[in-house]
């Protein structure tokens, strides 16, 4: 790659791969590339996704509900493979025409309604549950605010700053520098808010936390990115307190092993159809 100066062309052409561990799912169009039909579980909620931090963020909230004894939030998890091109399957694009995990099918309604994008299914679940969302005006307005504070503000960590710091094919100063400073500008935002809450909304645990958490949770606790001294994680004291307490949480531990395919061989469950796949299907039960 040339380190001189680029001039951008009258007309962008795609030529060539961007480059970094994605570039061979890059494209700057949209649609199937292939047909492959969807399978479907024996529930109504029927998620399709990868353990990403957007991924997570659903996985967590189908076990909270479930914590909680709603047994109508059980659900079946199948693999997405976006390293493999799953997303361009024609039955994933027919639920989400924007071809990222994770997506979401609920059979309980006539026909299935289709939900994509990762807020917007936390929103749905917590509205068709009745469950980790306020119903009071003022803090239901405060959790979503967090919840569309997350979905601006995560592109810039992970877009921005894992794939400049961690990804791309070779490191250049100026956008790990722009990138880095928002960050932390961004986990400074955080820690003021929790300096005073015990959760990123208030005094009650919501989808907010379970949309940041898998994000900047992971960032602190350096399970992304291989950041936390670069970005001296331990300054953010009141983000580390959340995030240890949330990984605690029974649900979240559980939600963070769905559609896993890294890591310890006990901590993936490529796929759960069950409550007892927790304990009988993950990777190094599978392989004995």
């Amino acid at each position: 790659m040339s380190h001189d100066r680029y001039t951008p062309p009258k007309v962008w052409k795609w030529e060539n791969e961007s480059g970094g561990q994605f570039a061979n799912i890059n494209r700057p169009i949209a649609g199937a590339t292939h047909d492959k039909s969807l399978p479907k579980g024996k529930h109504d909620l029927q998620l399709f996704s990868l353990a990403t931090p957007n991924g997570v963020k659903v996985t967590i909230m189908l076990e909270e509900l479930l914590e909680k004894g709603i047994t109508a939030a059980d659900y079946d998890a199948y693999l997405i493979n976006i390293m493999e091109g799953d997303q361009f399957g024609s039955g994933f694009v027919e639920v989400n025409p924007n071809s990222k995990i994770p997506a979401l099918l609920d059979y309980s309604t006539t026909p299935a309604t289709r939900v994509f994008e990762s807020g917007s299914i936390l929103l749905y679940l917590a509205e068709k549950f009745n469950a980790f969302l306020p119903t009071e005006p003022a803090k239901r307005t405060e959790t979503l605010s967090w919840l569309f504070w997350q979905m601006g503000s995560a592109p810039i960590l992970g877009g921005g700053f894992g794939h400049f710091y961690a990804y791309a094919p070779e490191k250049f100063q100026y956008p790990i520098d722009r990138y880095t400073m928002e960050i932390k500008r961004q986990l400074d935002v955080l820690d003021r808010q929790l300096a005073n809450n015990p959760f990123i909304a208030g005094d009650e645990y919501t989808i907010a936390d379970m949309a940041i958490w898998p994000w900047y949770g992971a960032l602190v606790m350096n399970k992304v990115y291989d950041a936390a001294q670069f970005i001296e994680a331990h300054t953010y004291k009141h983000v580390l307190r959340w995030a240890h307490e949330l990984e605690q949480r029974p649900a979240i531990q559980r939600g963070h092993k769905v559609n896993r395919t890294w890591g310890e061989l006990h901590e993936q469950l490529h796929e759960r159809h069950d409550a007892s796949d927790f304990e009988l299907k993950t990777q190094d039960k599978l392989q004995k």
